[in-house]
């Protein structure tokens, strides 16, 4: 969301012609979201095409310290993934549609420098770019693919890639997944597994001319949680707060904290989804000023197991509240995060259900408004 209250995000499908690269309707597109009156206008910003301005984006779009937005790509064609800058058009656009310029800032080879990107990439003070990838590396850890790297992509010297981290599959874990900065400049993240199994929360340091891997929490693969898909927030005592996809009491997925004390961390289960196994959250969560959180499951929720949108609430314990269920109707299976106005409306996406127009006998995905 920028500050006039405006939504960004992407679709993986997209267009109206054959994608060049798989033969689906569409490579992709990222979007605009704007008030018309009682409702809102979408604005497609920009097109893939499936060649080598990438394909498929999975993960979101953010803004950089430039006013650009940047995101990354699905493996397509010759390359393991792209990282994508989208910049407005110089004077102000005439037309209802104004599509934004892309250039593409790495391209990825699935080798030492890593493939299949994920998560949304975050910025330092210097304007240089940080994410993780699910594959690539070493691939001693798995001769096929690697087990996924941290990087990063220097903006003063024409976005060279550097590896802050190539995950081995052992105990540092393996296929990372989003990252956010402290005030100290340390890097923190989740992997979703962890020898094939169960995942870690992590911290990079910069160390001289390196960075040093720490992992601050392995998950055992019992009621703490498994698999976590999303990367962790900050609250302001420096507490760590994210969630797995599978795992806890019904192995439908749970909410934890991390809480740092004398150099190590204590893991707390803040509550455990009830549900099908791996149907948990798949996205980051949002805290706001009151300390409490908000995200979304895949499949929880009565009836159809559509997913939900979730508050949880801080106090004598931890109060879950499901702020909606899925039906199919209003969409299904939200694989996004949350994002607040200053309202407190939330707002966030589906990956299917809604129109029955739509192309996929299952639905599109929507965008929806939760308003309190």
């Amino acid at each position: 969301m920028d500050r006039e209250g405006n939504l960004y995000g992407t679709a993986v499908k997209a267009g109206t012609g054959p994608c060049s690269f798989g033969g689906v309707p569409g490579c992709g597109v990222v979007f605009k979201l704007t008030h018309s009156g009682s409702g809102w206008r979408l604005v497609p910003l920009y097109e893939f095409q499936g060649g080598n301005d990438g394909a498929f984006p999975p993960n979101g779009v953010v803004f950089g310290p430039d006013g650009s937005l940047y995101g990354t790509t699905s493996p397509s064609g010759s390359n393991y993934g792209v990282v994508f800058k989208l910049t407005p058009p110089a004077t102000a656009c005439k037309t209802a549609l104004c599509p934004w310029t892309e250039t593409v800032l790495y391209r990825f080879t699935g080798g030492a420098d890593g493939g299949q990107p994920t998560g949304v990439l975050v910025f330092d003070g210097a304007g240089n770019i940080y994410g993780t990838t699910a594959v690539g590396g070493q691939l001693d850890c798995d001769p096929s693919s690697g087990c996924g790297v941290v990087y990063k992509l220097a903006v003063a010297t024409g976005w060279t890639q550097s590896i802050l981290h190539a995950f081995t599959g052992g105990n540092d874990g393996e296929r990372p997944y989003g990252l956010i900065f402290d005030q100290a400049g340390n890097l923190y993240g989740a992997t979703e597994f962890q020898g094939g199994y169960a995942g870690t929360v992590f911290e990079l340091t910069p160390a001289g001319s390196g960075w040093t891997n720490k992992t601050l929490y392995s998950f055992q693969s019992e009621g703490d949680g498994i698999e976590p898909m999303a990367g962790v927030v900050f609250d302001p005592a420096s507490n760590l707060y994210g969630t797995t996809t599978a795992g806890g009491y019904d192995q439908a997925g749970t909410v934890f904290m991390l809480t740092p004390a004398y150099g190590s961390w204590t893991e707390t289960v803040l509550y455990s989804f009830i549900g099908s196994y791996g149907g948990g959250p798949h996205a980051i969560l949002t805290i706001d000023g009151d300390g409490n959180l908000y995200g979304t499951t895949f499949s929880d929720g009565a009836g159809i197991d559509g997913g939900s949108v979730f508050k949880l609430a801080p106090g004598g314990g931890w109060t879950e509240t499901d702020l909606h269920l899925f039906d199919g109707r209003d969409g299904l299976h939200p694989v996004s995060n949350v994002v607040m106005d200053a309202n407190g409306n939330l707002y966030g996406t589906a990956s299917g259900g809604g129109a029955k127009q739509c192309i996929d006998p299952g639905g599109c995905g929507n965008v929806w408004e939760i308003t309190p």
